[in-house]
């Protein structure tokens, strides 16, 4: 499955309505963007936190999904995110590597930056395996 499939996979979801576009996708890293514009905005204009959470879950899952055995499915189990500093205008970008892809869970730490590469958010997030019943 590659991005295209991916972004094709999602349409229907959360991910287009916030605007996420994946750009590269393997086993080992994911790659998007989301384009900041006011729906997404705090009262005072910075890219809202939740935004970013859901951005590094969504990205975080699908490196997940790239992982999992013919017939798994996925949910997140736990996530934990650490803000730096606040977005404004522009893109962001998210990577997903995996730290642990194992049978049963998978562990991914996603960083979130703006496009001159500053740090905006760092998550690391628990994915649970389900095996087909």
């Amino acid at each position: 499955m590659d991005a295209r499939d991916i972004n094709e996979t999602m349409q229907g979801t959360l991910a287009p309505h916030l605007g996420i576009r994946v750009l590269e996708a393997t086993p080992v890293r994911v790659l998007a963007e989301l384009e900041i514009r006011d729906a997404l905005r705090t009262v005072g204009g910075a890219l809202h936190g939740g935004t970013l959470m859901a951005f590094a879950d969504t990205i975080g899952a699908v490196g997940t999904i790239l992982n999992l055995p013919q017939g798994a499915s996925t949910t997140t189990l736990e996530s934990k995110t650490n803000f730096f500093a606040a977005a404004r205008q522009g893109k962001v970008l998210a990577e997903a590597l995996p730290l642990h892809r194992g049978r049963r869970t998978q562990v991914w730490q996603t960083r979130i930056t703006d496009e001159s590469g500053k740090l905006l958010s760092l998550t690391l997030q628990t994915q649970m395996v389900l095996e087909k019943s």
